[in-house]
């Protein structure tokens, strides 16, 4: 791990870099357009469409990781087309995830219906996004899996500036 100060405006921030993987633009600024489509060809997202280049920095875990590694030793102007498999973007869904409550027990959760998106709060009180996938008389069940768990995705990126 090292740290890498940001400067953003008069602000300054401490950054820990994750070293899981190496290359010359680790621990610096990207700004990028991106696309990202499904194995159909569906687009999910892009940078373009916003009119926006995204920017983060690189190795510091503030992007999937096979997003990361994929514009580590990138140059400015340069478009790449990546493939990721599950495990280098949002992992496989995990059946843990998939819980079933009461709903004697939740207050609320009777007005909830299959399909919505809604936040609960684990233990500490941190919220955490959740879809209600169904629900019966006395029962409610939630996924709390990303909802990009377990596809493919597919990135075109082009690297706009490095800061």
């Amino acid at each position: 791990m090292a740290d890498v100060v940001l400067h953003v405006g008069a602000a300054v921030a401490a950054v820990t870099v994750n070293r899981l993987f190496e290359g010359k633009n680790v621990g610096k600024t990207m700004r990028v357009h991106y696309k990202g489509t499904f194995n159909d060809g569906t687009q999910f997202d892009s940078s373009y469409d916003r009119g926006e280049p995204l920017e983060f920095v690189c190795g510091a875990g503030m992007m999937i990781l096979g997003f990361d590694k994929a514009v580590a030793n990138m140059e400015v102007g340069q478009i790449v087309d990546v493939h990721l498999e599950p495990s280098e973007a949002y992992g496989e869904a995990d059946p843990d995830a998939i819980f079933t409550v009461e709903i004697d027990k939740m207050p609320g959760a009777e007005a909830l219906e299959a399909g919505q998106q809604v936040y609960l709060q684990n233990m500490y009180g941190q919220p955490f996004p959740v879809k209600v996938t169904a629900k019966d008389e006395s029962t409610i069940t939630f996924d709390a899996n990303h909802e990009m768990a377990g596809k493919e995705l597919n990135f075109q990126i082009e690297i706009v500036e490095i800061l």
